[in-house]
């Protein structure tokens, strides 16, 4: 810049002038699958050329297949999970069997779905036991507590 001219005076901007930086050549024409690639999907085609993004050569392809859940016998009923029974134990009778109750439904429910009969027999049948003995531990204690109030209110 010249010392001569003031810090307020700049020279004008011409938008025609060229910048210096280089023009890139437009993209190459599209080609139906030049390198012999199978397209990604069947109704696209994959463009090819130093502006897309396809597959390379000694690129593995993926094919992802949908989970598939299978049951033991089809004749086979899944095993009771006694999930509800579990939660009012746990809440209303027993807390510590009702809870151990419904880590066995869940159990049961997770054999049941994997397909696993026989394990799912075992937890519903020990989650059944479980909330039967917290429900009875829970009238037991409900009983002696109204025996109770009753002997603390007469005497």
């Amino acid at each position: 810049m010249d010392p001569s001219q003031s810090l307020n005076q700049r020279p004008a901007y011409n938008s025609s002038e060229n910048t210096g930086m280089p023009t890139a050549p437009p993209p190459p024409a599209y080609q139906q699958n030049p390198a012999g690639y199978p397209p990604s999907f069947p109704s696209q085609p994959v463009p090819q050329g130093p502006y897309t993004q396809g597959p390379h050569p000694g690129q593995t392809v993926v094919t992802v297949q949908p989970a598939v859940y299978v049951m033991a016998a089809p004749h086979a009923s899944p095993e009771p999970d006694y999930m509800c029974y579990s939660i009012f134990t746990m809440l209303c009778c027993c807390f510590p069997l009702g809870l151990v109750a419904l880590i066995y439904s869940c159990s049961t429910r997770a054999a049941n779905f994997s397909g696993q009969q026989e394990l799912a027999q075992r937890k519903s049948k020990t989650a059944l036991t479980l909330n039967h003995a917290g429900l009875g531990i829970g009238l037991v204690v409900f009983v002696f507590e109204i025996i109770y109030q009753i002997i603390c209110v007469l005497s």
